[in-house]
């Protein structure tokens, strides 16, 4: 099992004639991912790396029936993307785009209450479940199917757990990167919540920021019961031992 996605999810890509679009949309093939088709306004009815596109995110929706869509839109009308996704009733919305303005963000956060619709960023490097589909800029090779779920603020610090996990032979369920921005579709507690009724996700990483220092976050989470990684370095070898006892 997994969360957010899994091989059955069907992609689309607003943004996919872009040079973004283009490339990440392919890298997302190649890993198989199902990508079903992309929009590009004004390029409705043409073909783009062999899908179909279309002007509006509604007729993507009804053309392909499509349940994630990820956006590689400019900072100037990725809000509009979004919202345009969540009108079209799309349940998983993944915005990969950085430097969206904050106010921005908060029209979109107003969109998205009371909908069904679930959006993951901005400024994020996506969501992936290993072996099974990528949306986002996350690399595929250094992912192993296996029980870690992962989630992060950070891209880097994802890629840096999944290789450690990958090489320690502890592989990944999904991995998720909930952005950095202040205002975003998906926190923390959603995803935990979402690990932890995973049956295959045994162990959980999470690389947390927001405020405080880093003493008074390891306190808070050890008093809690969690374990701390000494370094980001250790992540994969510090869960490696709590797994083997």
């Amino acid at each position: 099992m997994s969360i957010l996605i899994d091989k059955q999810t069907r992609v689309i890509c607003q943004g996919i004639t872009g040079r973004n679009g283009t490339f990440h949309s392919e890298q997302a093939i190649a890993y198989g991912t199902r990508m079903v088709g992309g929009t590009s306004p004004g390029k409705g009815g043409s073909r783009h790396l062999g899908l179909p596109v279309f002007d509006t995110v509604a007729e993507a929706k009804e053309q392909t029936g499509c349940d994630a869509s990820v956006i590689y839109v400019p900072p100037a009308g990725a809000a509009d993307a979004i919202c345009e996704a969540i009108q079209a009733q799309i349940p998983l919305i993944i915005c990969i785009t950085e430097g969206i303005p904050v106010l921005d963000m908060v029209k979109v956060k107003r969109a998205l209450s009371g909908t069904h619709s679930r959006l993951i960023g901005p400024n994020c490097p996506g969501v992936m479940t290993a072996g099974e589909c990528k949306i986002g800029i996350m690399p595929g090779n250094i992912f192993q199917p296996g029980k870690v779920g992962i989630v992060s603020r950070s891209g880097t610090l994802t890629y840096e757990a999944v290789f450690q996990t990958t090489r320690e032979g502890l592989g990944q369920t999904t991995a998720v990167g909930i952005g950095g921005d202040p205002v975003k579709g998906t926190e923390f507690i959603d995803i935990l919540e979402m690990f932890l009724a995973d049956r295959a996700t045994e162990a959980i990483i999470m690389i947390a920021g927001g405020k405080g220092d880093a003493e008074s976050k390891i306190a808070a989470m050890e008093a809690a019961g969690i374990k701390v990684s000494p370094s980001p370095a250790r992540l994969g070898k510090t869960l490696a031992e709590v797994l083997n006892g």
